[in-house]
């Protein structure tokens, strides 16, 4: 019997669409709408209950065959016809899915969108909440539902989402026009909303709309093209701008839904698109910020059915959401949901819920919590419920934020002052709230995390060049207008209070570690130069006061007091140097320390956790902070230099490994990953850093100053600026003192220190090692004893041609293109013709790193050469000059075949060069085993030109080198060729 019914009801199927195919291949063929009425929809039901029995291509075939006829409907015969067609096709779908292949979906999506551009073309009910209203979006919603069954099958996205893309913005009237009465006062009665189960449908297909929009941009395996993508911001835009509109969002049971698939639609497109967003920017903030305090404000009016809520101690389980936790659970652990309804019922008091009353000590509250479980779990309530959604919603508001940002960064930068508060940051804002209200006052943990997350990703980008151009100053001096760089000036300021004031009365673990990355980011791109000077003092005091304090949770104890302390190694590092911080330094070392320990200040601290070895993460931290104040405070270095002796030592005494002399030959390891190198690293460094502050070291190793005294343009001026640190040389240096400052502490480190680090067998301890000597200045390198002098030469020159690392051979190179400079050097020609030796050797280095800082160090060797021709102290080597010369000459042609940072160090070199070889002589070669520089009564009074190298033909290639030179714009090269030139 089953198998009999089955074939009617399949036999019927059949009969009426082959029917329905005979009558329109008729000429004339008969009125279709009332054709498909008898044939299709006066037994829909029938033909539905057939669906089971038939084969799936033939089901897909006849359903693709209707949809084409509807498809091209018109006029209002066609109306119900085509809303028939939609639910027939739903209820066949939602019994057995179409076979459908690459050809037939895209197909299908057209028939569809055909379909539903007829239906929505027609004339809108004035009233959403009319029955003709809902006959009218009935079969969007039965359309979407059955392409949300098919979607997953085709993984072509494109063709869903230009379909997408046809239909959303025909819907554009009827969002204005439902989302107006939605925001009506007073809203929708209750007897309406009974009477009417249906009338916020169109929230519930639009939510189904961008669930799908969304998906299909996040699923797919390749870029959308950009008129696609340019097309699915203009939707979203317009979207936006209908919630923007009226200033306010519709807070109901209904809305929450669709703003989370919404705002999820937007997090998708944002991230998966590669197209300008400038355009939207605006509009996408303006309602975006609607979201900051969605759900804050209470639980929405409930429809009659949802008023069965009859705990009267209902006000209090809200108020505990609200605020975070209640009073007495501030410190009390994890209970499962089960045991908070027992002590919801068990209270007795009731509480007002008002978010309004938050105050910054209530939502931070919540943070001592075990899990954030306390937010996410769900009771059952409808309240419950309502608040954890509506978080979600917030969450998402914030996450578009930060995409936007990313997406355009440059562009959102004009978004600061509508995103950040100028005043009142620690007041809470229900209206025009900001991200520090979220971040503030939000009772929900992942909202503050997210908000955190968002505020990191704005002050990263460009955000600190941008913010360069904030000044300070107090908001009463301003009238009608304020200029950019105040309003940024106070968002400024404004930040610096709230993060600072999270950081004091936070102690979740999660939040805290971004906060800190902000605080880390805002210190970075502050210009305390133009913000009141007590600002960045603050700052230190108020992360002193949290290090000194700590952090309660074992876990996350470690990292937080790494993120601290990083914190301050910005502050210290920020330039200019803020006056009021080095007074407030100079409190500190002015008061000195009572035996082995200091006062309570923040140098204090900072050696007692470099102190702590077995602590490498934090020792580490510390320990940078310390150079980061040596650096940039340095004439305070010398009232705790003894300090940083004695902890220097104590580090490298507990953490070096004891080599054999061999070092220098021997395969050593590469890898830094155990924490001792890392320490001995960190500490190398702070001692070099305090020796620079000590000897005056005022700029870098890299020739900054040109010599302004070898131009003719210039020759007669006066320079006014002297530089002690390296390279110091070209000028009369017999009438000056000698400088004693720093000798005796760069005699110590070198005896006390340096030694026990200089064969070490790993590669970064070594190269931090000698990178030390490039640090050294030339009045220092002159007060040494000649046994110091002889150390430090020998010691970069063999780790130059012996080390098997190249970055100790570069920091070996970078030392002698420092230590060639020093006016003691030209005692020795023999330290000149070691130098050029291991210098050319890492010329040829296959790591272009070493052969950047190989070229550098030679053109620093050959341009002191040139200063050094007319000293009568120097000295002839063991290889006559003419080879070295020509040595040197060979070595800057060659490397003006490199690279363009090598090929201008080479130029350099070979202007040098040309200033002491005399170019006038080509018809005249001397023997190679004459001197090119010449002795003392070879010189003449007027005379500065050496004579002609071994092979004048150096002079075609150094021509030709300097013309290619020419065409790259480097003015370093062009000024090269000027000298040249002018011989």
């Amino acid at each position: 019997m089953f198998t009999a019914a089955a074939s009617s009801s399949a036999g019927r199927w059949r009969t009426a669409f082959l029917y329905l195919r005979d009558e329109i291949a008729t000429t004339p063929p008969p009125p279709v709408p009332l054709l498909l009425q008898d044939l299709l929809f006066s037994q829909s039901h029938s033909l539905v209950s057939a669906v089971s029995h038939l084969p799936p291509h033939e089901l897909t075939s006849d359903c693709l065959f209707l949809l084409d006829l509807v498809s091209k409907a018109d006029g209002p015969d066609w109306i119900p016809v085509s809303r028939h067609t939609c639910q027939l096709i739903h209820d066949v779908c939602a019994r057995l899915l179409f076979q459908l292949n690459s050809s037939s979906w895209p197909f299908l999506l057209h028939s569809f969108a055909s379909v539903l551009e007829f239906l929505l073309r027609q004339p809108m009910p004035s009233s959403p909440y009319s029955t003709a209203y809902f006959s009218r979006i009935e079969p969007v919603i039965q359309c979407f539902e059955t392409l949300r069954r098919l979607a997953a099958m085709h993984p072509e996205n494109i063709h869903l989402v230009k379909f997408l893309l046809r239909i959303i913005p025909l819907l554009h009237q009827d969002l204005v026009l439902s989302y107006g009465f939605s925001n009506q006062n007073p809203p929708p009665t209750l007897d309406l909303e009974k009477k009417l189960p249906q009338q916020n449908s169109l929230w519930d297909f639009m939510a189904l709309a961008f669930d799908m929009f969304g998906r299909a941009f996040s699923v797919s395996e390749s870029l959308f093209p950009t008129d696609v993508c340019q097309c699915s911001l203009e939707v979203l835009r317009k979207v936006m701008d209908v919630l923007a509109s009226k200033g306010q969002l519709v807070e109901n049971r209904f809305m929450w839904r669709f703003y989370s698939c919404l705002l999820g639609c937007a997090h998708e497109v944002l991230t998966n698109i590669k197209c300008p967003v400038s355009d939207h920017v605006l509009s996408f903030i303006a309602a975006l910020r609607m979201f900051f305090c969605f759900g804050l404000t209470g639980p929405p009016q409930l429809s009659h059915s949802d008023v069965v809520h009859k705990d009267k101690h209902l006000n209090v389980k809200l108020s505990t959401l609200i605020s975070g936790v209640s009073k007495n659970a501030k410190n009390t652990p994890y209970r499962p949901p089960h045991l908070r309804k027992r002590d919801d019922l068990n209270t007795k008091q009731p509480v007002y819920c008002d978010w309004r009353r938050l105050s910054a000590h209530d939502s931070c509250s919540s943070d001592v919590i075990s899990s954030d479980s306390d937010f996410s779990d769900s009771d059952g309530s409808v309240p419950d419920s309502y608040f954890a959604q509506s978080s979600k919603v917030r969450i998402a508001a914030i996450v578009c934020i930060q995409d936007l940002c990313q997406a355009d960064s440059k562009s959102f930068t004009t978004q600061w002052v509508t995103l950040f508060p100028t005043s009142d940051v620690l007041k809470p804002r229900k209206f025009e709230a900001t991200l520090m209200t979220c971040l503030l006052f939000d009772p929900h943990l992942k909202v503050r995390i997210a908000s955190a997350s968002a505020l990191a990703t704005m002050m990263d980008g460009p955000s600190p060049i941008f913010l360069q151009v904030a000044e300070y100053k107090e908001s009463t001096k301003y009238g009608s207008f304020m200029p950019l760089s105040n309003s940024l000036g106070l968002i400024l300021m404004q930040l610096h209070t709230g993060i600072l004031h999270l950081i004091h009365s936070d102690n979740h673990g999660r939040l805290l570690i971004q906060l800190f990355k902000i605080l880390l980011l805002l210190i970075s791109s502050t210009p305390y130069s133009r913000m009141p000077g007590e600002l960045l003092p603050k700052v230190i005091i108020s992360l002193h006061a949290r290090i000194n304090e700590g952090f309660p949770f074992k876990n996350d104890k470690t990292g937080l007091l790494v993120a601290a302390i990083g914190c301050l190694t910005a502050a210290f590092s920020t330039f200019p140097p803020q006056m009021k911080v080095h007074y407030m330094l100079l409190d500190e070392t002015s008061a000195g320390f009572d035996g082995c320990e200091w006062n309570s200040g923040v140098l204090s601290t900072l050696f007692r956790f470099a102190e702590q070895f077995a602590d490498a993460s934090t020792c580490i931290e510390a320990l940078q902070v310390l150079r980061a104040v040596a650096l940039n405070y340095p004439t305070l270095v010398p009232a705790y230099w003894e300090r940083v002796s004695v902890l220097v030592y104590k580090l490298l005494q507990s953490a070096v490994v004891e080599d054999s002399p061999t070092t220098w030959k021997a395969s050593v390891r590469e890898s830094v990953g155990y924490n001792g190198d890392k320490v001995l690293t960190a500490a190398i460094k702070v001692l070099d850093g305090c020796l620079r502050a000590i000897s005056g070291f005022k700029g870098t190793e890299d020739l900054q100053y040109d010599r302004l005294m070898d131009t003719p343009f210039t020759s007669d001026c006066i320079r006014s600026i002297r530089i002690s640190s390296a390279p110091s040389y070209g000028f009369d240096n017999t009438q000056e003192p000698i400088f004693q400052a720093g000798c005796d502490q760069w005699s110590e480190a070198i005896r006390k220190h340096i030694v026990l680090v200089l064969h070490h067998g790993s590669a970064v301890v070594r190269s931090t090692t000698v990178t030390c000597f490039a640090g050294i200045t030339s009045s220092i390198f002159a007060a040494f004893n000649k046994q110091e002098k002889d150390f430090i030469t020998s010691s970069i020159i063999t780790a130059a041609l012996h080390d098997k690392t190249p970055s100790v051979r570069s920091a070996a190179c970078r030392a002698i293109g420092v230590i060639s400079c020093f006016p003691e050097t030209s005692l020795s020609a023999e330290i000149y013709e070691k130098f050029i030796i291991a210098v050319e050797a890492n010329t040829r280095d296959s790591l272009t790193s070493v052969r950047i800082t190989a070229s550098w160090a030679l053109a620093n060797v050959c341009d002191a050469l040139r200063y050094r021709v007319d000293d009568r102290s120097f000295e002839v080597g063991l290889k006559t000059t003419s080879q070295v010369v020509d040595a040197l000459i060979e070595c800057a042609l060659r490397l003006t075949e490199d690279g363009d940072k090598v090929k201008s160090n080479a130029v350099r070199a070979l202007g040098s060069i040309s200033k002491y070889v005399n170019l006038r002589c080509m018809t005249s070669i001397k023997s190679v085993d004459q001197d090119v520089l010449p002795f003392p009564h070879q010189h003449s009074s007027n005379s500065h030109h050496l004579s002609c190298a071994g092979d004048t033909r150096w002079l075609e290639r150094t021509v030709q080198a300097f013309l290619s030179c020419v065409t790259t714009g480097s003015m370093e090269c062009l000024s090269c060729v000027e000298q040249f030139i002018l011989q």
